[in-house]
């Protein structure tokens, strides 16, 4: 059997649209890669962002005053997301004093981060924070405005 040709002109006429078409489907999935992989940087900023908020704030910690106001509004300055409730800071061994605390706890839970993809909006949950230092001059200073 023998191979039908088209004329060149016949040819030309079936194949119009096909670049457009391929373009079209290529470009739909290389967009939605796109969105995601920027979405998952933006998450992974938020993540490193609340690391550096809690350790900033175990720094602020061996500081100043047992308990200071100022621990958690460090880290909420840092990173506005994080609800001041959702901060807590703990002193080792438990019920010592300025004199007698070992190493501070500063730790964050339950912090949440909303994606901005069209269409399907997720809320993403981190997993709980938390930095230990040993004490320097807890309480021995005033820490200055960082501690108020």
């Amino acid at each position: 059997m023998k191979a039908k040709r088209f004329p060149a002109a016949v040819t030309r006429r079936r194949q119009r649209g096909v670049a457009a078409v391929e373009f079209a489907l290529i470009a739909g999935v290389f967009c939605t890669l796109l969105i995601g992989i920027c979405e998952f940087a933006r998450v992974l900023f938020y993540w490193n962002t609340a690391s550096e908020a809690v350790r900033l704030g175990a720094r602020v910690a061996v500081v100043c005053d047992l308990n200071a106001p100022g621990i958690a509004n460090n880290v909420t300055r840092l990173m506005p997301t994080i609800p001041a409730s959702s901060v807590s800071v703990s002193y080792a061994p438990s019920g010592c004093t300025a004199s007698t605390c070992s190493t501070v706890t500063v730790s964050v839970s339950n912090v949440s981060v909303s994606t901005v993809i069209p269409f399907v909006p997720l809320t993403l949950t981190m997993p709980a924070f938390s930095t230990t230092l040993p004490r320097e001059s807890l309480s021995s200073s005033s820490g200055g405005s960082t501690c108020s």
